[in-house]
């Protein structure tokens, strides 16, 4: 296995991009069995002392398919899907609202689906003793969200906000810290009064979730989302290692791998929708909208 780095890119620059040097694994010359598969990951952790579900990842993977895997890392969600887009990855696993973006312009495939649960997605994490008890409580406040292209981090937690009568940058000053783990590194240093994330992560606990019971409290919870994540892939991928990635991906996030997967164990055990189409994400445009986005507009 071996990581190399891509560049960021803009919120919305859903452009060709001109990065020399990273072209994605395919060959004409080559027989797809003996070609290396990249993916494009953003942030999972900053924290050296823990091993990374990444790593875990490609490992699975290689010995599904076979195959040598290459993990890109990249700085957020929507680079992810510029380097699918421009062929300089194979594929990329994401949330639920950076696929619908992604999915909407045409430009990548949706390799398979993992259908959502009938649970809350987000909730806003504040320090036990402060004085925030309900969401309408941040009006006037200092909100962390994990960046721009992020579900649980940003679109769900932005409707909920909404939801109870809070407009961004209205009512509540919003940051992006570049990751869950930023947002409770701003909460935890003071910077900010609240940081929206997954409930899913509060409920693992440490490395994923610094704070410990009596820490912290979690005010609000976000409606479910129809897709918990996607798997996407660049529209040049062939035939052969698309079918082997339909059988490999679900076998590698099985039960039985989720705590060596750590925080990417979201999906593991989700029922699998393979080659969706767009209209399953339908449902992400009206909470999208809330949040200054569009999907129609993203071509």
């Amino acid at each position: 296995m071996r990581r190399f780095t891509l560049p960021a890119v803009g919120m919305f620059g859903i452009i060709a991009l001109a990065i020399t040097g990273c072209q994605a694994s395919g060959s004409e010359s080559a027989s797809p069995a003996d070609v290396t598969i990249t993916i494009a990951m953003p942030p999972i952790s900053d924290d050296p002392t823990q091993a990374n579900p990444v790593d875990a990842l490609a490992t699975l993977l290689e010995k599904e398919t076979g195959r040598k895997v290459e993990i890109a890392d990249v700085p957020d969600y929507l680079s992810v899907v510029e380097a699918i887009r421009a062929d300089h990855v194979d594929i990329g696993i994401m949330s639920g609202f950076p696929s619908a973006l992604a999915v909407n312009t045409g430009k990548v495939d949706a390799l398979l689906a993992w259908k959502g649960k009938d649970t809350p997605v987000s909730t806003c994490v504040v320090l036990d003793g402060s004085p925030e008890k309900k969401l309408e409580d941040l009006r006037g406040k200092t909100v962390a969200f994990a960046d721009q292209g992020s579900s649980s981090g940003y679109f769900m937690p932005v409707y909920m906000l909404d939801q109870a009568g809070l407009t961004q940058d209205v009512d509540y000053e919003a940051i992006f810290a570049g990751g869950h783990d930023g947002s409770f590194a701003a909460l935890e240093q003071g910077q900010v009064d609240a940081a929206c994330t997954a409930i899913v992560l509060t409920e693992m606990g440490a490395p994923a979730f610094p704070f410990a019971d009596g820490e912290w409290r979690g005010i609000g919870q976000s409606p479910s989302m129809a897709v918990t994540g996607t798997v996407l892939a660049r529209q040049t991928l062939d035939e052969e290692t698309r079918t082997l990635l339909e059988t490999a991906i679900p076998k590698v996030f099985s039960p039985e791998n989720a705590e060596e997967l750590g925080a990417l164990s979201s999906f593991t055990g989700l029922d699998v929708v393979f080659a969706p189409e767009p209209s399953m994400f339908s449902s992400f445009a009206a909470i999208a909208e809330v949040a200054g986005v569009k999907l129609e507009d993203l071509k």
